[in-house]
């Protein structure tokens, strides 16, 4: 029996000219469809399911840009970055079998933190799909639960829609991953291409409008609270809700404090802003929640790495809860007054409220609230104590931030370099502050930040990795090197899986198991053998200047920074624990 995909591109293009309606491969259907849905960038690995796909990119190549990436996660937390960084939808591109499932966990990364992604992934041909052909792998099943929606397309008549729709699955709403695995026959096989075939069954309209009636109940309550705390995570800075968020919390005169996901959403130099609340918060947000009789949580899901212990979270706080999501709202905590929105689209209704109330001050009511959390900061500042013979990695963040003057988009891995980054540097602006916050995956910072600095070419991106992450990702670097992308990448390496160590030092009576990391590469010379800048500094008096060395270089920059091997990140509420128990020190 003779498969579509045994059809070579001369017999494709020969039945084209013969057919009177104008027919293409499924393949240039696809790359087609992909430039028209405003796609230039795509990350990518090429296998033989894609072949026919990779021959039509290489066809359209003026018009789209792919990046062949080094391992198959890389390309999807790369379309993540750039996702992250612009808001826009990232495209990720491999092959069947264990090309799909290496890009599961950057799929499941992109579903945890609602970042819009299309990846498509190439299938064994049709008539072989459950045979355990060679490199065949269930992706749709593999994938589904991890994704806003997936698909099968077994019938070129469909590629179009599919295309089309996920698109607009994956940008509207909450926004998410969506595959499209496609067999090998369907990107061989002929079809009309006709832009106008456009349906989406599946979709449900865009929410452009809310319970107004109880957002103006909401707003009482928000009028009327001695303790109220604005509560702001991811879905501020997905919905780019920062201006109008900015403007009813200066209005109100409330405290604002965001999440690790909402970080930049909210100006952390803001006199308003509490700093981070959470696991690894601030002690001033952490005790403001606690006390707080109303909580104002938006774009948010109450993850228990905020709440601790979910039963005394905010325990005497009323709760407005404003999410785009309905099946968020009450999932983990029931608010009184649920508000289903878009962030930013609720906050401007919110804005107009206020304006047409007037604008009489709101603050002074507040004096006895801003004086309790006055004093929260200052008996518990964020604070480090440095060392005239090594490095802490406090003072790597601080020295970053001064020498970027707070300018750059920071990229952050997953470990104790992460909760640092997010204390120590304070971002200014939204889509500033990029990192893996619900999956929590190492290895997601260098290849993200390699997309991010893709995609926002005339900003400064800053990776920041620790030394065991870095080792889960660092063949991303020739991608940089040979597309000419100046990565910058701060490994803080302190020898250990350092928040690991922390736990066993802390929970296991400094039981260290399996989390020393001593015998590791040179990475100055490893940087250097790929063709990068390699830099090292292992004293306080060395890292300002190799900071500054490494920015000025106009390519792919690695510093190795040698930091206290068992410092710790404090505070720290304890798994399980009530936020206001916080370990300080």
């Amino acid at each position: 029996m003779e498969y579509a995909t045994q059809t070579s591109f001369a017999e494709t293009e020969q039945a084209a000219v013969d057919n009177p309606r104008t027919q293409v491969r499924g393949a240039e259907i696809l790359v087609r469809s992909l430039i028209e849905n405003g796609v230039d960038t795509i990350f990518g690995l090429p296998g033989g399911a894609v072949l026919h796909i990779y021959d039509e990119i290489w066809r359209y190549r003026d018009e789209i840009t792919h990046y062949l990436v080094r391992h198959e996660q890389g390309a999807v937390h790369a379309a993540e970055g750039y996702a992250r960084a612009t808001g826009k939808v990232g495209v990720a591109l491999v092959t069947s079998g264990p090309g799909a499932t290496n890009a599961v966990t950057g799929i499941a990364d992109a579903y945890m933190d609602s970042i819009p992604l299309v990846v498509i992934t190439g299938q064994v041909p049709t008539a072989v799909i459950g045979t355990d052909a060679f490199q065949e792998v269930d992706t749709f099943g593999v994938t589904l639960p991890i994704v806003k929606h997936n698909y099968l397309v077994r019938n070129v008549e469909d590629l179009e829609n599919a295309v089309n729709e996920a698109f607009h699955l994956a940008s509207t709403g909450k926004p998410g991953p969506v595959v499209i695995d496609i067999p090998k026959d369907v990107t061989a096989a002929l079809c009309e291409y006709r832009k106008d075939r456009v349906r989406f069954l599946s979709c449900q309209p865009v929410q452009q409008d809310c319970d107004r009636e109880m957002l103006e109940v909401a707003l009482d309550k928000v009028l009327s609270a001695k303790k109220p705390v604005f509560y702001v995570g991811g879905g501020v800075v997905t919905s780019g809700a920062s201006d109008a968020l900015t403007r009813v919390v200066e209005t109100l005169g409330v405290p604002v404090t965001p999440t690790l996901m909402g970080l930049g959403g909210f100006p952390t130099a803001h006199a308003q802003c509490l700093g981070m609340l959470g696991m690894h918060g601030t002690y001033t947000a952490n005790m403001a929640v606690a006390e707080s009789d109303l909580l104002v949580a938006i774009g948010v899901r109450f993850d228990d790495r905020v709440t601790g212990k979910l039963a005394e979270f905010a325990p005497d706080a009323e709760v407005v809860h404003i999410d785009i999501d309905a099946s968020n709202v009450g999932k983990i905590r029931k608010p009184q007054y649920p508000v289903i929105a878009d962030a930013r689209v609720a906050l401007e209704i919110m804005a107009e409220m206020l304006s047409r109330r007037g604008t009489r001050d709101h603050r002074e009511r507040l004096g006895a609230w801003w004086g309790e959390i006055r004093k929260w900061q200052e008996a518990v500042p964020l604070a480090c104590e440095y060392s005239e013979f090594e490095i802490k990695p406090q003072q790597v963040i601080e020295t970053l931030y001064q020498v970027t003057n707070g300018d750059a988009v920071i990229v952050s891995d997953v470990g104790q370099h992460q909760m640092w980054a997010a204390q120590f540097y304070p971002f200014k602006r939204n889509r500033q502050w990029i990192n893996s916050g619900g999956l929590g995956t190492m290895g997601f910072g260098l290849p993200a930040a390699m997309g991010a600095q893709i995609a926002v070419p005339d900003t400064q991106v800053i990776a920041i990795v620790g030394d065991g992450g870095f080792q889960m990702t660092n063949q991303e670097i020739i991608t940089a090197i040979q597309y000419k992308v100046p990565l910058k990448v701060l490994i803080m390496n302190n020898g250990y899986l350092g928040m690991v160590r922390q736990w066993q030092e802390m929970f296991y009576e400094r039981a260290y198991s399996e989390v020393d990391l001593s015998i590791s590469p040179d990475f100055v010379k490893l940087a250097e053998a790929y063709g990068a800048q390699g830099l090292r500094a292992k004293t306080p008096g060395e890292l300002k200047a190799v900071l500054e060395q490494g920015l000025e270089y106009k390519g792919v920059t690695i510093w190795d920074i040698v930091v206290s091997k068992e410092e710790n990140v404090f505070p720290i509420v304890p798994v399980g624990g009530a936020s206001r128990n916080m370990i300080l020190k």
